[in-house]
């Protein structure tokens, strides 16, 4: 929380009278609807904390404060690194507040306004933390019932959001007919229709909230509170995608899914949502600039070092036909166009292994150039390029064949002027497909990265693993600095724990066995699980909260059971690295290490049973791999 020395007040002086001795109030913070927040300085402790409290005029009405203090002891109850603690809740001649933890840092509104909207990385990770925190009240019995900007305080130490005032929140199920609380701007329709609320309420606001942290504009605004909340209630939200800000897809669709009018078509849970911002958060996390260069620049044989290069070949294979014949100047050409490339990839894969990088970075790198670039792409007006699209493919195919059919009546025979003719008109067809194909070629390229998608099928292909398999080999055992990259959590954890195990005796490594091939094997399977888990998800994002009779269960029981794979994958990798760690700290045997390592190797082995049974189903039943979310 943040503030402004202002001058005290009447009711300033009065409340610290009343809790002189126990608290120094230093200055008053903000103020809203259900109280006043001022910073001080708890004596007994000597800390400096929150103090919110209820205005006298309200604290006067018995129901009013018997609701304050009994919300604010449910909320001192809830215990959470991404919620605000609450210290005491008292009563002190009249005064009704409750003590809280004081954050130094900044409210996610003051963050926007200042700065403008969040990153779409931050968006995510500061979005998740605050779903983390709601997942945990909401299992408490609690939901917030007024998630906005201003009550989400940004730690400015860590950068850490915590979620404040749960001092309105109700019992879930309490009685449905007291007054409307909250904030228009951020209230879920069935809250400004003073209905039952419950944690999917929340959900709705944290999508309003998300929607202006990742914007800068509010979904819905008007000139009066009853205005907007009469929008919230009859206007569906307007899309994050179609605000202009590079928000994600998969980040947009979350939001757009949390503000939803009906409540079942919201995310099924607080904690489904973090999980699954969790996934946007890993995919957005901006590549180093080593990775990016590489995939834009570096990994492409496109500079004008390569195209000298090429030209350098060809005038060699000019100059030595012409002293050695044609098939020598043919040999030498062919010999320069398979050995620049070899070599251009061999410095490229160097390069980067200094800097820290391996071979394993590529294909996200690639994965996250494609997804920025369809995103741009997809700015662009869609329906008039799909039409130029096929009238130019249409074009090059009717000019191809008629000028075939030209060439095929001038070879049969006719006079000579009619072959010149005929000839004329062939060569114009094949001017024309030509131009047509090429133009064709352009408008693709305007809706997919041709380049990327083929420099990345050379680099995370066989060309690419060569590369740095012969790169790694040249340049030796020379120490590599350690890249600090967006790498999956399956792949840090492989490296740390291979690191860790290179660095033990050569006697020790022998007696523990191949444990790299073994963290490979767990960082592939978590791999290909984190695919599959991503590809489910992403279909179930478009159906609502599961019920009787869904006919999508048993995707979502699959979902479910990936997703275990998966964690237990990643622990088993994790306990390997920790483990690793004792024993170079000397709290852990060798002995009792290989037990830990023979757990693993039957977790790899359980993991591969189930991709390999995955991959039988699909090839008896022809099912791509990428899942079409169809009804059956």
């Amino acid at each position: 929380m943040t503030g402004r020395h202002s001058i005290p007040d009447a009711l300033f002086l009065s409340f610290q009278t009343a809790v002189a001795g126990r608290y120094s109030i230093d200055r008053e913070l903000g103020r809203g609807g259900m109280g006043v927040v001022y910073l001080a300085r708890e004596v007994h402790l000597d800390r400096l904390v929150a103090i919110k409290l209820l205005p006298p005029e309200l604290a006067t009405r018995a129901e009013l404060r018997e609701r304050f203090l009994r919300e604010a002891q449910l909320a001192a109850k809830l215990s959470h690194p991404h919620i605000i603690p609450i210290h005491a809740v008292n009563e002190a001649d009249g005064f009704v507040y409750f003590v809280m933890a004081y954050v130094d840092g900044e409210t996610l509104g003051q963050r926007v306004h200042s700065r403008g909207p969040l990153s779409a990385s931050e968006g995510a990770r500061v979005l998740r933390e605050v779903a983390w925190a709601l997942s945990h009240a909401h299992g408490q019995g609690l939901v917030h019932r007024d998630v906005k900007p201003d009550n989400i305080l940004i730690e400015a130490a860590t950068g850490r959001a915590l979620v404040a005032d749960f001092g309105i929140a109700a019992a879930i199920g309490a009685a449905v007919g007291e007054h409307v609380v909250g904030t228009p701007e951020f209230m879920s329709p069935e809250q400004a229709l003073g209905g039952e609320t419950d944690a999917r309420s929340d959900l709705y606001s944290l999508g309003a909230t998300a929607f202006f942290a990742l914007s800068g504009r509010l979904p819905f605004e008007g000139k009066t509170a009853r205005e907007v909340l009469a929008r919230q209630i009859t206007e569906s939200a307007p899309l994050l995608s179609a605000s202009g800000s590079a928000v994600p897809r998969r980040l947009a669709q979350l939001v757009e899914r949390c503000l939803a009018k009906t409540p079942a078509d919201r995310p099924e849970s607080a904690q489904v949502l973090a999980d699954q911002l969790g996934v946007a958060f890993e995919q957005r996390r901006e590549l180093p600039a080593a990775l990016r260069a590489f995939v834009k620049r570096n990994g492409r044989m496109d500079s004008a070092g390569t195209m000298l290069s090429l030209f350098g070949a060809l005038v060699a294979s000019v100059t030595i036909s012409a002293f050695a014949g044609p098939a020598a100047g043919v040999a030498t050409l062919a010999v320069g166009a398979t050995l620049l490339p070899l070599a251009f990839g061999l410095l490229a894969a160097k390069r980067l292994i200094d800097l820290g990088f391996t071979h394993a970075d590529l294909g996200p790198a690639f994965r996250l150039e494609q997804e920025n670039s369809r995103e741009e792409r997809n700015v662009l007006p869609g329906p008039w390029r799909t039409f130029v699209e096929r009238t130019l493919g249409w074009t090059a195919r009717v000019s191809a064949a008629t000028s075939v059919v030209l060439v095929s009546l001038a070879l049969l025979g006719g006079g000579s002027s009619g072959r010149e003719s005929i000839g004329l008109l062939a060569a114009l067809g094949l001017t024309v497909a030509s131009v047509t194909v090429l133009a064709r070629l352009a408008m693709v390229q305007l809706r997919r990265d041709v380049d990327v998608e083929v420099y990345s099928a050379a680099w995370t292909g066989r060309f690419g693993t060569w590369a740095f398999a012969v790169a790694r080999t040249w340049r030796g055992a020379k120490p590599v600095e350690r890249a600090m990259t967006h790498r999956a959590t399956e792949l840090s954890l492989g490296m740390a724990a291979e690191q860790l195990f290179e660095s033990l005796p050569k006697a020790s490594r022998d007696v523990l066995g191949d444990v790299p091939s073994l963290l490979e094997r767990l960082q592939h399977d978590a791999g290909a699980l984190r695919r599959r888990m991503d590809d489910l998800q992403e279909a179930l994002g478009h159906t609502g909260a599961a019920e009787p009779g869904d006919e999508y269960a048993d995707v979502r029981a699959e979902r479910d059971v990936v997703a275990d794979q998966f964690r237990t994958a990643v622990s088993a990798m994790e306990s390997i690295r920790l483990n690793l760690l004792r024993l170079h700290a000397g709290s852990l045997t060798l002995n009792a290490l290989t037990t830990h390592i023979g757990l693993a190797r039957a977790v790899s082995a359980d993991v591969d049973r189930l991709l390999a049974a995955r991959a039988e189903v699909e090839d008896v039943l022809r099912f791509p791999r990428t899942l079409e979310l169809t009804p059956v």
